[in-house]
């Protein structure tokens, strides 16, 4: 080696051949994402044997590509999208701004102890992984967590009292899920009085088309009682999409909530109350005057799912 280059560095590097990103080089990320769109840089990397950086900056400045999660959405059909269209034409039709912001939209919400964790998301800068476990790298979770279910609802004005809705105990043939009675009992007037005090006697009140929603004598004590309602007929299934709460109001008030004094059901449910009076009014005013935005997205869309 001496003898021929007239020095000790290596004529050819070790390790796997360093390939450019030639256009054949291109070709090859560009035919394989063709197949399958599913793939990781390594997995790419390793098939075309081509180092895992230059991969990289083929997708990234050659072929324009970002990596993307996959999200998670309700699966519409055709007959779901035709609901949602009729929907947003027709409260869109029927009544004015000022109307829509009198609507108190309501929904549940399961919240368990271990809290909420995104994997993907949740890192910690450290020079080596015993420093990023000091730092907090670990989530220590349980393996069948205490849970507790809430119902909250919103409007421009902001939002009602939370109802912890704990799940007493049951029956074996029953699963615990808050039944029409408890929702009649616990949740309608709460409702009721938060929406006569802050809109007087017009307003509307929303309920997606769960069980207990549809059940007629919920049907029938929200006619009797309330300005008005969305009939269960009217709300189109599989379309947390249309309400506040999904689409932005219940990430406000998980990340209102200090995880770290959450050990327990009991601390849960402290933490959770406590947590709903740090909902900024602003977040819930601007999420409620979007929703004149998003029907007409809807509409826009041919009724699929908004993101």
């Amino acid at each position: 080696m001496i003898r021929d280059t007239g020095t000790i560095q290596l004529s050819c590097p070790p390790g796997r051949s360093r390939v450019v990103r030639t256009s054949a080089a291109i070709q090859k990320v560009k035919s394989r994402l063709r197949r399958k769109k599913n793939v990781s840089v390594r997995k790419l990397s390793r098939e075309l044997n081509i180092s895992r950086r230059t991969v990289g900056r083929i997708l990234k400045n050659d072929l324009k590509c970002h990596p993307y999660k996959k999200i998670i959405e309700p699966k519409l059909t055709d007959s779901h999208k035709a609901e949602r269209k009729k929907f947003a034409n027709w409260v869109r039709n029927n009544f004015q701004k000022e109307q829509i912001m009198k609507i108190l939209f309501s929904d549940e919400k399961i919240f368990d102890i271990n809290g909420v964790y995104n994997s993907q998301n949740d890192r910690i800068w450290a020079v080596d992984r015993a420093q990023a476990d000091t730092k907090g790298g670990r989530k220590q979770v349980q393996q069948f967590p205490q849970k507790v279910m809430v119902w909250l609802g919103a409007c421009s004005k902001g939002v009602t009292p939370l109802v912890i809705l704990d799940r007493k105990p049951k029956p074996k043939s029953d699963k615990g899920t808050v039944d029409h009675v408890r929702y009649i009992q616990e949740v309608l007037p709460v409702a009721l009085a938060y929406g006569n005090e802050v809109f007087g006697d017009h307003w509307m009140f929303q309920q997606d088309g769960a069980g207990a929603h549809k059940h007629q004598l919920t049907q029938n004590w929200c006619r009797d009682h309330f300005p008005s309602f969305i009939t269960e007929d009217r709300w189109p299934a599989n379309s947390p999409d249309l309400n506040p709460l999904d689409y932005s109001i219940w990430d406000e008030f998980v990340h209102a909530i200090n995880w770290g004094k959450v050990t327990s059901k009991k601390t849960l449910i402290e933490e959770l109350k406590r947590a709903v009076r740090k909902i900024r009014p602003k977040i819930v005013l601007e999420s409620c005057n979007s929703w004149t935005v998003r029907l007409l997205n809807v509409c826009k869309n041919d009724g699929n799912y908004l993101r």
